[in-house]
């Protein structure tokens, strides 16, 4: 290699290694403020819940779809119109005073990041081929994109203590000006001369029934969920799913080859992308209120207590690796997934202890080792149990299977914490269930401080308003803490199950084979 590739390449990786931290910055650092940014717009919980979901609904939207895009029109050009786009919206995500334009500006970004995301593994591939620097630029890449996700909550809080929220959407708009130097210094265009046509009718198909489901669960307490409207939504969305179904069976090249899905360890170690998504990453979009509100702590504070849920993502994933070489990732998944069981567990055990950080934290950190096990070992195995031609239609469908049920449960863990605000509410309380009730309690579970002022009417007969409005949000929390759990361990049980089927299925013909012979 030349001095010359040898620069190029170096600026390559930096402008993957960039792109990837504004990428795992831009899903942790922002929970932190939601709360900041609840007061300063007057936005409301819903809302709130669509500027986490709009991002991560615009990733699945069109994630496998542009990796088509980029491998006909070229990788490097999709990369950098990626970046500019991400850098205009994060412009706009910090200087709007609107919530509904964040929300959309949200979603752009989303789209935005997920034209960067398949284009920082096709440049990697691409551009280093020998398998020691590849190695090293996957090692590289997979430790930056993880320090952002796992220092984004302290980052997000720092900001916020320091400056202003507006500043965790800003930074990447200078960020995203260096990323583009270096890309068009050190990137290499490259292209698939064998790329086939988009798939618009998978893609429309899954986009609305996607939609629809986050919005049945976040309007359907609103509208009735037995309502003709709420029961219009989520038909649609059923009707886009069957053709989504549809669509891809009868594709030359579908966004997902459903016959993968007889394979039990793409099925088994698919439930674990899931089963993360059904419990540790939405419920860090909620986290910060709680520690905020319900334990008192200032933003500094907040942001250090997140670190506790997931920095051990950055740690465990190479024990994960010799755990699955030595006992297989049939083990390892479920056992990880177990783990972040347990830690919701602790937590929900804390949440109501005299004193709870002595459980709440140690919950964290158990629900981070959990994680750490799980994620990059189902990701792994996704790849590895199909045919290497299959394996970019793998990766897509795990992540697709991810970004699906992140915004899904971003959406539930919302609604069940504001069931259990209002059942403490009118239970514990005595509060009659009115129209306000919901308004109430979703006021309560956005972290609004100043919501004691407005309980003349529904809290006339309690002593101290705000101690109330306290547990009640404390309360919220332990049904969301629940439903983790639940989720997870019911998610790790399946895994395990889809992982023995398949193991005993070889141990069937590997018998016949010895009868054979």
């Amino acid at each position: 290699m030349t001095p010359s590739t040898s620069r190029q390449g170096t600026f390559a990786l930096a402008a993957v290694c960039l792109s990837a931290l504004m990428l795992g910055l831009e899903i942790s650092s922002v929970p932190p403020i939601l709360s900041t940014i609840e007061q300063a717009m007057g936005a409301s919980f819903r809302q709130l819940q669509w500027v986490m979901a709009a991002y991560t609904i615009a990733m699945t939207t069109i994630l496998m779809a542009v990796g088509t895009v980029a491998d006909r029109y070229g990788r490097k050009r999709v990369f950098t119109i990626g970046i500019v786009a991400f850098g205009i919206t994060s412009l706009v995500c910090g200087l709007t005073e609107s919530a509904a334009v964040l929300i959309v500006a949200r979603f752009f970004q989303g789209l935005s990041a997920a034209m960067m995301l398949i284009c920082q593994i096709a440049i990697l591939s691409t551009q280093f081929r020998d398998g020691q620097a590849r190695g090293r630029a996957f090692a590289w890449w997979g430790i930056v994109f993880g320090a952002g996700l796992g220092f984004g909550p302290i980052v997000g809080g720092a900001i916020l203590a320091l400056a202003s929220w507006k500043w965790v959407f800003l930074v990447h708009v200078v960020l995203a000006a260096v990323t583009l130097l270096l890309a068009r210094a050190g990137v290499q265009e490259s292209r698939d001369p064998h790329a086939m046509r988009l798939d618009v009718a998978g893609i429309v198909t899954l986009s609305v029934a996607v939609f629809c489901l986050v919005l049945f669960v976040t309007q359907g307490p609103v509208l009735g969920f037995g309502s003709p409207a709420a029961l219009g939504i989520i038909g649609l969305s059923v009707l886009s799913l069957a053709g989504f179904i549809a669509a891809e069976r009868v594709s030359a090249r579908p966004m997902i080859d459903f016959s993968v899905f007889r394979v039990p360890d793409f099925s088994g170690a698919l439930l674990g992308s899931m089963g993360q998504n059904f419990s540790f990453w939405p419920f860090i979009i909620y986290l910060p209120i709680y520690f905020h509100v319900g334990l008192g702590y200032d933003s500094v504070r907040t942001g250090l207590a997140l670190l506790a849920y997931t920095l051990p993502t950055l740690f465990v994933p190479p024990l994960a690796e010799r755990l699955a070489q030595r006992w297989r990732p049939g083990i390892v998944i479920p056992l990880g997934m177990s783990a972040i069981g347990l830690g919701f567990v602790l937590m929900r055990i804390g949440s109501v202890s005299a004193q709870p950080g002595w459980l709440i934290l140690p919950g964290c950190v158990l629900a981070g080792i959990g994680l750490g096990l799980t994620n990059t070992t189902a990701t792994n195995t996704i790849t590895a149990s199909v045919a290497a031609e299959r394996a970019g239609m793998a990766s897509g469908a795990d992540t697709s299977a991810r970004m699906i049920s992140l915004a899904f449960n971003i959406a539930v863990m919302g609604f069940v914490l504001v069931e259990g605000i209002m059942a403490y509410l009118s239970d514990t309380l005595g509060v009659m269930e009115t129209a306000g009730l919901r308004s109430f309690a979703e006021k309560i579970a956005a972290g609004d401080v100043s919501v004691a002022q407005q309980t003349a009417g529904l809290l006339a007969n309690v002593a101290a308003p705000q101690d109330a409005i306290d547990a009640a949000l404390v309360a919220g929390f332990g049904w969301v803490m629940a439903y983790g759990a639940l989720s997870v361990f019911v998610l790790a049980a399946l895994s395990f199950w889809v992982f023995s089927t398949g193991k005993a299925v070889r141990c069937a013909g590997n018998a016949a084979q010895r009868r054979s012979a």
